[in-house]
């Protein structure tokens, strides 16, 4: 696979800013987290047709810091589907603030289910169905 470049699609992209840092003045890797538990997120409801919950968080693996002034860009996937859950795969990258140049920063994989209106599993759909 191409380091080079993103896999997935491009699903957020949001500016880091500084009141999102740590101790250390590099931003925070919970915040990294948050959103790519929102862009995976919004994967799974388009793969599900419906309501989704994060069930796990199956791998995360912090590469590089994110600085403020850099714009995040998380590209997401549908790893594989089970009866009523999925794993989303999901890569960040930080286009920096300075010099322009992508790098990636975060990998991970989310584990979701599908649920009804009262928070019960339910089946993911066969694809091709469309949303209710």
């Amino acid at each position: 696979m191409d380091e080079d470049a993103p896999r997935g699609e491009l699903t957020l992209r949001t500016l880091a800013l500084p009141a999102d840092v740590n101790v250390n003045g590099d931003i925070f890797g919970g915040w990294v987290l948050a959103q790519m538990d929102i862009a995976s997120g919004i994967v799974a409801a388009e793969r599900a047709s419906g309501r989704v919950t994060t069930v796990a968080v199956d791998a995360m693996k912090f590469i590089r810091p994110v600085q403020v002034g850099d714009v995040l860009c998380v590209y997401a996937w549908v790893e594989r589907i089970g009866r009523t859950s999925m794993a989303i795969g999901l890569e960040a990258w930080a286009r920096r603030r300075n010099s322009g140049l992508r790098e990636k920063v975060t990998e991970g994989l989310f584990t979701y289910v599908a649920i009804d209106e009262a928070g019960r599993p339910r089946p993911v759909p066969e694809k091709g169905r469309s949303a209710p």
